[in-house]
């Protein structure tokens, strides 16, 4: 019988000499861990290396499908800027800048559209359902400070971005009667687009309301010796006549 309880008790120590020699401590548990998961807290620079080297890969993927998203953002507002869905254009440019915030020509577009939308705000529009609703005037001043802010920044990116420095202008001209702050963008806009009519039509709009007619005289002059068209010279030919005959009343 003693002989059986020895055997007994033998075997259960060698079961718990097993158990506990067997069992990982803590240590190794967490070799284990940085083994199959990589390193979670790496502190020395061979540590850190090792990090890198695990996770670079990983990241540029992340990079690049963000890029890839950024991009097909910016596609889908072309799409919809081409049908003249500028309402949808907006909100897809809106999105793709969540990506590039330093992109110009995102705030470029977002500029255009919200002046289309501000336009066609007027009367009305749609809620998230499809819903047609009302538009108070408002939201429309709303669209126009964002369309202005919009070159604004793209310009402040871009200095040089010519296209900004033409809508801008138009924008003060023709949308916030501000002629006075069209001049110099368009002035600059010019001094590299020496041909554009379209942007000496409006510096001479700019250069009329704000009375300094014989600069209007003067581009109508350009106009009328580059001879665009037929149209666009007869329309050049006309309005400085008018200017004449505001000189002459005042």
């Amino acid at each position: 019988m003693m002989k059986e309880i020895e055997a007994v008790l033998v075997a259960g120590c060698m079961s718990v000499f097993l158990l506990v020699s067997c069992a990982p401590s803590y240590n190794s548990v967490k070799r284990m861990q940085k083994l199959e998961e990589g390193v979670t807290n790496p502190t020395s620079k061979e540590e850190l290396e090792e990090a890198i080297k695990k996770y670079e890969a990983r990241a540029m993927d992340l990079v690049l499908t963000e890029a890839q998203v950024g991009m097909w953002y910016k596609l889908l507002g072309t799409r919809y800027l081409d049908e003249r869905m500028y309402r949808k254009a907006y909100e897809a440019f809106s999105k793709a800048l969540l990506y590039y915030p330093d992109n110009s020509h995102l705030y470029y577009y977002i500029a255009i559209c919200a002046g289309y939308v501000a336009n066609s705000a007027i009367d009305y529009s749609f809620s998230k359902d499809g819903q047609e609703i009302l538009v108070s005037p408002s939201e429309r001043e709303k669209m126009l400070e964002l369309s202005e802010s919009s070159y604004i920044r793209a310009l402040e990116i871009d200095p040089k971005y010519y296209r900004a420095m033409y809508g801008i202008g138009v924008l003060y001209v023709f949308e916030l009667d501000q002629p006075a702050d069209a001049i110099p963008y368009l002035e600059r806009f010019l001094d590299t687009q020496k041909r554009d009519t379209d942007a000496m039509f409006v510096l001479a709009r700019a250069y009329y309301q704000t009375y300094q007619f014989d600069k209007a005289v003067v581009l109508y002059d350009k106009i009328i010796s580059i001879n665009p068209n037929a149209e666009k010279t007869a329309e050049a030919r006309a309005n400085k006549k008018v200017v004449l005959d505001a000189q002459y009343t005042n």
